[in-house]
């Protein structure tokens, strides 16, 4: 088993299955596949929840798995008992398109330090081809500001 280098505690994907029912991730079937060291993986398939009308993965699916993974990101590097990570910037570049099958989200650190995070995505095909690069800035909040936003 790889050192634990950037996560807080210890965490396994298992822990994580609390976190889909009722979200857009349920609804676009992203899964949380593996933690690494200091990357998470994720898969998300490409069908009709996730295809543009055209038969090809929407541009905007790929960024919610991208905005996905880096937000649980966010969220293992910090106490969850005291913080969460809200997204505030993404963009992506959609390089190759995908047609069917599963795409794969790998999610690693940019720079994880302070209040905010920022996180490269890259999303590969089932060939292992890139489809698309996502970077993203996750703001770590405290839980108890966020209390009356509900």
């Amino acid at each position: 088993m790889a050192e634990n280098k950037i996560w807080y505690g210890h965490p396994t994907v298992e822990a994580l299955d609390w976190m889909n029912p009722n979200t857009l991730a349920e609804s676009l079937h992203i899964r949380v596949t593996e933690i690494g060291p200091d990357y998470i993986k994720g898969t998300m398939p490409v069908d009709g929840r996730t295809k543009q009308p055209f038969g090809l993965l929407h541009g905007g699916a790929s960024v919610a798995l991208a905005e996905t993974l880096g937000s649980i990101a966010s969220w293992l590097c910090v106490n969850p008992e005291l913080f969460i990570g809200v997204g505030i910037e993404i963009n992506a570049n959609h390089i190759k398109a995908v047609t069917g099958g599963i795409v794969t989200g790998v999610c690693k650190p940019i720079h994880v330090k302070g209040m905010n995070h920022i996180w490269e995505i890259k999303i590969y095909n089932e060939n292992e081809e890139l489809t698309c690069i996502s970077r993203f800035t996750c703001s770590i909040v405290s839980k108890s500001k966020m209390q009356g936003i509900k």
